[in-house]
């Protein structure tokens, strides 16, 4: 499914039994970020939904034992039929530097384009400085920090992706 992964690793659409599985690795990886909210936060931006409705656009990484050791949800957008949007992404942070999430991404990126969509779009929260990093190195543009994006207080920061303009080969 998706070739350019360390070895030892694997990949496959996620299925609705690792729903909990994923849920459990998000503290760690996020190393805490905003306490006790942070964490019911990212709880609640990953429901079961995901798990059930957006698997074929959605991957899931394990090690050789099926730990999980990255995942990507994504989504191809109802209402804009030239977007693509990616919801939620975690790489073991035991496993950054490896290239793990660019290789989720360009598997995205590539399902996109194949779909016909020109666009992806996601958002991070503005304490996340290493995910805005991350997203600038793929190519993607940063707008400003747009207030209560997600409800009251939950500000965001949103980045597009123009696929037209966006390399095809990993790099």
């Amino acid at each position: 499914m998706i070739e350019d992964l360390p070895a030892g690793l694997s990949a496959r659409h996620p299925a609705c039994d690792d729903h909990l599985r994923v849920l459990a690795v998000l503290d760690t990886w996020w190393g805490g970020l905003k306490g006790a909210a942070g964490a019911t936060e990212r709880a609640l931006l990953l429901p079961r939904l995901y798990f059930q409705h957006f698997t074929t656009t959605s991957f899931l990484v394990e090690r050789a034992d099926g730990e999980v050791a990255a995942f990507l949800v994504g989504f191809l957008s109802q209402t804009e039929p030239e977007t693509a949007y990616v919801h939620f992404v975690g790489v073991d942070p035991a496993l950054h530097g490896r290239g793990i999430g660019r290789t989720l991404y360009r598997a995205f990126f590539a399902l996109a384009r194949s779909q016909g969509r020109r666009y992806v779009h996601c958002v991070t929260s503005p304490e996340n400085t290493a995910s805005q990093a991350f997203h600038t190195r793929l190519g993607f543009s940063a707008s400003r920090v747009e207030p209560d994006y997600d409800g009251p207080g939950l500000d965001r920061v949103a980045f597009t992706l123009d696929l037209a303009t966006e390399p095809t080969a990993s790099h």
